[in-house]
């Protein structure tokens, strides 16, 4: 790789890391090709992207960015996955880490904070953007039916009464 591709690859970092939500660091030594290329389809299915790069070059992308505090996780072979959303990535992570014992999460960061292993697990925990849209667009939706049930019932309740009175009359 000459010093113009190098360029390349740590700008084009450098705009990962700026534009992330949340970043992840594991090793991957051991696994195989295909297990890789499963490893990026999961990862695009759950919204998140992997970046395999050279640490030198991973640690001069992330000078002047909110993640530089992953800068020490950077050693051996090691991945990088990201994403906007702050669950996407170290879900997908943990997941895959769960399925293959080579694939060791190292740490990560969201924003300026700092994340051990068992950080992404607990990241990883909590539910997805979309999950949280679909809970509060249930509350939102829940007094607007509720209300809807209490209007009509007087006037349902009014009409069982009247019923009743009309079938007493017949019967008597």
């Amino acid at each position: 790789m000459d010093r113009a591709e190098k360029k390349v690859v740590v700008e084009s970092l450098n705009e990962v890391f700026k534009a992330s939500g949340v970043v992840v660091v594991a090793h991957y030594s051991g696994l195989t090709v295909a297990q890789l290329q499963n490893l990026r389809k999961q990862m695009k299915k759950a919204g998140a992207s992997v970046k395999v790069a050279k640490n030198r070059l991973a640690k001069i992308a992330l000078e002047g960015t909110d993640v530089a505090t992953i800068a020490p996780l950077l050693k051996g072979p090691t991945l990088i996955a990201y994403s906007d959303d702050p669950v996407a990535a170290p879900k997908a992570a943990l997941d895959f880490a769960k399925a293959h014992d080579k694939f060791v999460i190292l740490g990560g960061a969201m924003g300026k904070t700092a994340l051990n292993a068992d950080g992404v697990k607990a990241l990883a925990s909590l539910p997805s953007l979309d999950e949280l849209r679909a809970k509060l667009v249930g509350v939102l939706q829940a007094p607007a039916t509720k209300f809807a049930q209490l209007s009509k019932e007087p006037s349902a309740k009014m009409a069982r009464l009247l019923k009743a009175y009309a079938e007493k009359r017949e019967a008597a």
